[in-house]
């Protein structure tokens, strides 16, 4: 199922909205990660970067076709070899990876959708525990450039309430700042 209010723009313009070393810095995305699991690889914005910091494979999941295919070539063209492409309705068939098998699962700009819940359930689902979920959201701020309705875009306080609502993870630090537009959070899989 595609999620509500979650269309791409042209690609130049969306890399012009994210300071993607920033954001995985702040997050703490770095060698100590082995395998990570994205959800939503887009044009590859963040895929490529993240795939190029860790020491095992980046496995992304992206439920349409010209993205899988676009991060697909960036990647080959840019010789990283770590990175696995998939397509896939995280939704409906979670991320196909065995229980506990990810030190960290990758949910940015994705949890204005109809059901978080279940997204953060399979995120659990899918971390060993000691691991990591890493969020990124865009600011509830009406002059941010895209992002979803100011009406479905989550409050950081929502999104560690809806966390912790799974029993399984744990608020790690304060909300982080992410400039220009974005903010962060850190949650621990226990």
């Amino acid at each position: 199922m595609k999620m509500r209010d979650s269309g791409m723009p042209e690609e130049a313009y969306w890399e012009t909205l994210l300071d993607v070393p920033l954001i995985l810095d702040q997050l703490g995305v770095d060698g100590t990660l082995r395998d990570v699991v994205e959800l939503g690889c887009g044009y590859g914005t963040f895929s490529l970067p993240v795939a190029q910091r860790i020491t095992g494979t980046l496995t992304t999941v992206d439920i349409e076709p010209e993205m899988v295919s676009r991060t697909s070539k960036r990647a080959e063209a840019e010789g990283v070899t770590n990175i696995r492409c998939a397509l896939g309705d995280v939704m409906k068939n979670g991320f196909g990876l065995p229980n506990a098998s990810q030190d960290a699962v990758l949910l940015f700009n994705i949890l204005h959708c109809e059901h978080p819940m279940a997204l953060l359930s399979e995120a659990v689902r899918a971390v060993r525990s000691g691991g990591c979920v890493l969020v990124i959201h865009w600011r509830h701020d009406p002059a941010t450039p895209r992002g979803p309705a100011l009406n479905i875009r989550p409050l950081p306080e929502q999104i560690i309430a809806w966390a912790e609502q799974t029993d399984s993870l744990k608020s790690v630090g304060s909300v982080i700042n992410l400039p220009p537009w974005h903010y962060g959070l850190r949650f621990a899989s226990r």
